[in-house]
């Protein structure tokens, strides 16, 4: 089983966000991941098209984004455009979910749909196998450092046995509250990525933290 870690720039230092982007770049972590927030979605904002694109020329690593935006159908293809090579959106911040999944792909890049908290796995279920990723949040969307929701195992585990009785082919990414703790569980549930935030860069050795994170 693949074992993948995506660092969250939204808990680097954005005074020094170059520097930290090149750390990422020198790790052992494969996909850098990137959170977009519109204020609308969440209750919360960060990147825009131009720390992007700041962002991917400073990496060689796979560019993860994730849109915690109101209708994403509108900027899929500029992100794509921007460097993204994987889009998520949220099942629940669109009416438009398999025409999302077109304009990705169709841009270029791999496509992503993610859930909330609140929402079911079957909220999703129909439109498994056109997508090559799940995102499973293991906290509200909006903010890092949040405490992770417990639950969020269950649907790691529900989305393993989709893949296998739909014979579909996406990974299953989970982004909150991964720490060293609980990433060994994480990824025995059946995660093969997971996004890492405060315990990348809040740790005294990110590197070496990421390697803990693997397992290595």
């Amino acid at each position: 089983m693949k074992r993948i870690i995506s660092p969250s720039m939204l808990s680097a230092d954005f005074g020094n966000l170059a520097r930290d982007t090149r750390m990422i770049d020198e790790s052992a972590a494969e996909w850098v991941h990137i959170d977009v927030m519109d204020g609308r979605f969440v209750p919360n904002i960060s990147f825009g098209f131009p720390v992007l694109k700041s962002i991917v020329a400073a990496t060689e690593k796979f560019m993860d984004v994730h849109l915690m935006i109101v209708e994403p159908e509108t900027y899929l293809e500029r992100f794509v455009k921007a460097g993204a090579d994987l889009v998520v959106f949220h099942v629940e911040a669109t009416e438009k979910v398999e025409e999302c999944i077109r304009i990705i792909h169709e841009a270029g890049a791999k496509a992503g749909i993610s859930i909330k908290p609140g929402t079911p796995v079957d909220a999703i279920r129909e439109w498994l196998p056109m997508v090559d990723l799940v995102l499973v949040m293991g906290v509200e969307p909006g903010f890092g450092g949040q405490k992770f929701i417990e639950g969020s195992t269950d649907k790691v585990r529900q989305l393993k046995a989709l893949r296998e009785e739909l014979g579909a082919d996406y990974l299953i990414e989970l982004d909150g509250g991964v720490c060293r703790d609980n990433a060994e569980m994480l990824f025995e549930a059946g995660c093969d990525v997971l996004v890492a935030g405060s315990a990348v860069f809040g740790a005294a050795d990110p590197k070496a933290e990421i390697l803990a994170l693997l397992g290595e």
